[in-house]
């Protein structure tokens, strides 16, 4: 795990130190001026995406210097076409800081803070302090008074809003429920809806020290615990789990749960008691599976004809599953589409027929196996954050809806029971995200950033983000700084030491806002006084005062940093609120509206969403394959990088093949097409274009393309401004559709989409995604007032 040394990098060798990033703790070093990066030895199954970093501290695509968007400069702020497109300027930190500092007061002073939206996403860093999310929260909401924020996530926008309607809170039935210990120890059948792919399980905000995921499996499955991925990937379970394969039509999954649940329910093998003790709402979701509500029984052969499986297969799972302790996992990939909140609530209601919820290995484990943070305990000690303020702007979107707000200000939208309105966004501040990996139908997205007075972005490379935004400030990538990594489910606190020196100008995230913060007045209130350095010393001190509370060492900060970790005492394993409720569903009930799991909900069916009914329902999506898209794409998240960063890295690039992004495809599809291993391919619908390697498998099903997001978005010279973009670096969010999961939860549907697939012919395109912007001259009359927006 090497490269080669660049001019800025330390000479002499030096001891390898403790660092940490979302994706696994490690060491790192210079040894003989060569960048050096080790797994931590405690760690059974390393993370290969460590590997990303060997590449990238002084990589091409860094942002070495300030730039400003010449049109922004030439203009002034204001709505402008050319973004994405157009020059940049170099300029130097204090003459941006003062021209930024007197935009954020322009808009501040004219439009208030609701017409300013804080679009971090937090994926960043696994520091607690040098988090970038809560940096800029942090600043906007001292500097301005706040901002509009968001909800909920990519990841689980759907599940995130559903669940405390039928459960409980998500991390009460993903954290804090089963875990690893127990499924090795008592689990018969792990029904798994989406898989458990390593690649998923092996990432946790705030860094992970030890990936047990693999051999938990393998323990489980040689005592005689039975996998069933059903999923039209093989992959999405690893080989240790002996797993059987129900390769399902993507998206149909809820049918599947209710032609299951129609044969226990006919057959009489559901848990009638468990029923009746803690469930409500039983008898209107019965009248619709059986059919008396809607004259169609939910059968094995009515869910066949759907899922492309037998009835019989699934007659024979469905009565394999009885009397068994059996554990329903539904990971995020099935709420990432449309009527993304119905398998989520099904899967609940399927474990209830099977009476095992609040049983040890047993029951429901919504996204076990998604994150590392799943299937673990949590720490008995807090790890501090730092805290970002308070927000004065109520007004917020669901996370997934940028471009909706963006492109039509003042319109209502429904949410989880209510009516919004999106508010006019005049500037947008991100830092440590890139909303052209999470955001679907790219040439939307692109066109809604135009709307913008103003977009700054503070960004290590020069991502499609960095390349929309008028002012783009270079900061340091986490190898470049100091921070604690820690996360509330594993019990190694990590000093994470600087390895490098900062490149070029980048500049901390927290430097960069307190001389914007000095600008506007505020200083004081962002900073409370307190350096990098101290404020590091002041969040430690939170969990060196609970350690010793519980009379357990707690060093100092100064002995902890020597050191370079400390381990957390745990929790008991005690299954969460299911548990608890299951053994006492009288004294312990669960936060829903009748205090038990429901099986239909009141509140929800009072909504009146024609998309979210007040059961779980077999909903037909409308983005279903036609004559002219015929294959499902499957746009996954990728194994070579946490979503797209560090896309130039080491690891990320030698799984590229000639350049591009690699999509998988059956040889009988393939075939079908005159396309063969290793050809370029182009995906194609109505919302966009692609290029990617096509490489050919049975592991995936028939009438089934995958191409993972993460690729940098790299649109064709020629196509930069069209409304069909074609990017020729394989980002599959070109092709991905722009509308929520429903009107309940307004989620991302990025995971499933319709395309076709041809063989691409034509001159290969170069991929310029990692080359940076060639620097323009600075205008000679620029301006930033409001009279020339």
């Amino acid at each position: 795990m090497k490269t080669a040394i660049s001019a800025s990098s330390p000479t002499a060798s030096a001891a390898m130190r403790p660092h940490s990033a979302h994706w696994g703790v490690f060491r790192a070093g210079w040894q003989e001026g060569v960048l050096t990066v080790q797994p931590h030895p405690g760690d059974p199954d390393p993370n290969p995406l460590i590997r990303n970093f060997t590449t990238a501290l002084n990589h091409r695509a860094r942002v070495t210097t300030p730039m400003v968007r010449r049109g922004w400069l030439e203009r002034g702020p204001g709505p402008d076409e050319r973004r994405g497109h157009d020059a940049y300027v170099p300029m130097a930190w204090n003459e941006v800081l003062d021209r930024l500092a007197g935009e954020l007061a322009r808009v501040r002073d004219r439009y208030g803070a609701r017409a300013v939206f804080g679009g971090s996403y937090g994926w960043s860093s696994a520091g607690r302090f040098h988090h970038a999310q809560s940096q800029v929260h942090r600043f906007l909401n001292t500097a301005l008074g706040g901002y509009v924020r968001s909800v909920n996530s990519y990841s689980a926008g759907a599940s995130a809003v559903i669940l405390p309607h039928i459960l409980g809170s998500m991390d009460d039935v993903a954290r804090r429920n089963v875990t690893w210990e127990q499924i090795v120890e008592h689990t018969d059948v792990v029904l798994s809806f989406g898989g458990m792919a390593l690649k998923n399980s092996r990432v946790a905000s705030g860094g992970i020290s030890r990936h047990i995921e693999r051999e938990s499996m393998a323990r489980a499955a040689a005592r005689g615990c039975r996998f069933v991925s059903v999923s039209p990937l093989r992959g999405d379970m690893p080989a240790e789990s002996r797993a059987e394969w129900m390769a399902i039509v993507p998206g149909t999954d809820t049918a599947l749960m209710l032609g299951l649940a129609y044969e226990l329910v006919t057959k009489g093998l559901h848990d009638r008691a468990f029923l009746a003790t803690y469930c409500d709402g039983w008898e209107s979701f019965e009248a619709y599976l059986l059919g008396r509500a809607d004259g169609v029984p939910k059968t094995p052969a009515w869910a066949a004809a759907l899922c492309g499986l037998s009835a019989t297969a699934i007659q024979d799972l469905a009565r394999s599953l009885a009397g068994k302790r059996v554990l329903v996992t539904v990971a995020h990939a099935l709420q990432r589409a449309e009527h993304g909140e119905q398998p989520v609530w099904m899967g609940a209601v399927l474990a209830a027929l099977l009476g095992q919820i609040g049983l040890p290995g047993g029951g429901y484990a919504y996204a076990l196996g998604t994150l590392a943070h799943y299937g673990k305990r949590t720490n008995a000690v807090p790890v501090a954050a730092l805290p970002q303020g308070t927000n004065g702007v109520k007004d917020f979107i669901p996370v997934a809806r940028i471009a909706d707000m963006l492109l039509r200000p003042g319109t209502e939208f429904d949410y989880n029971g209510k009516r919004h309105v999106y508010p006019h966004i005049r500037l947008a501040y991100w830092a440590g995200g890139n909303p052209f990996h999470h955001h679907q139908d790219l040439g939307r997205l692109a066109r809604a950033f135009r709307t913008l007075d103003t977009f700054v972005v503070h960004e290590i490379g020069w991502t499609a983000t960095a390349r929309h935004a008028d002012i783009v400030l270079p900061c340091t990538m986490t190898l470049e700084r100091e921070d604690i990594g820690a996360a509330p489910t594993d019990p190694l606190m990590v000093a994470m030491h600087r390895i490098a020196p900062p490149h070029g100008q980048a500049r901390d995230d927290y430097d960069i806002f307190a001389d914007l913060a000095e600008r506007l007045g505020t200083r004081d209130a962002f900073t409370e006084g307190r350096t990098s350095a101290q404020w590091l010393r002041h969040l430690y001190e939170r969990t060196r005062a609970a350690l010793a509370e519980r009379g357990l060492e707690a060093p100092d900060f100064d002995t902890f940093w020597e050191r370079g970790e400390m381990l957390l005492p745990q929790q008991a394993d005690d299954g969460g609120i299911l548990r608890a409720f299951r053994d006492d569903p009288a004294g312990k009930p669960l936060p829903t509206p009748s205090g038990r799991i429901q099986v239909s909900s009141p509140v929800v069916q009072g909504y009146g969403y024609a998309d979210c009914p007040g059961h779980p329902a077999w909903l037909a999506p409308h983005d279903a394959p036609t004559e002219d898209h015929p294959l499902y794409l499957v746009a996954n998240q990728p194994a070579t990088r946490l979503h797209s960063q560090l896309d130039f890295g080491a690891h990320s690039v030698e799984n590229k093949r000639r350049d591009r992004e690699v999509c998988t495809m059956h040889p009988l599809d393939a075939a079908h097409r005159d396309i063969a291993e290793g050809d370029i391919v182009e995906l194609y619908n109505a919302r966009g274009r692609c290029l990617a390697c096509v490489t050919l498998s049975e592991a995936i099903r028939p009438g089934v393309v995958q191409l993972p997001t993460g690729a940098w978005y790299d649109p064709a010279q020629d196509d930069e401004m069209s409304h069909r973009p074609f990017c020729v670096h394989g980002n599959p969010n070109v092709l991905t559709r722009d509308a929520g999961t429903s009107a309940l939860a307004q989620g991302c549907t990025g995971q499933l989409t319709v395309v076709q697939v041809r063989r691409y012919d034509g001159p290969l395109p170069p991929v310029r995604a990692f080359d940076p912007p060639v620097p323009a001259p600075l205008p000679a009359q620029s301006g930033t007032s409001a009279d020339s927006a």
